[in-house]
């Protein structure tokens, strides 16, 4: 029996299975639509980085 999942880009049903290369994604459409996004920097996994212009790291090494 397969299970079905919610595809993570249109929310629609999708075969979780090696029967479906695209898994988790219901087709290739959806799984493109998804790489493009992570390609064009449009998912981010947000970061605590100190602002630009002020200094970071230890103090004795600058």
């Amino acid at each position: 029996m397969s299970k079905i999942v919610v595809c993570p880009t249109c929310a629609g049903d999708s075969v979780f299975a090696p029967s479906n290369p695209y898994r988790p994604f219901c087709c290739e459409r959806c799984k493109n639509i998804d790489f493009g996004a992570w390609a064009s920097e449009s998912f981010r996994v947000p970061t605590e980085a100190p602002p630009e212009d002020d200094l970071y790291g230890d103090p004795k090494l600058q």
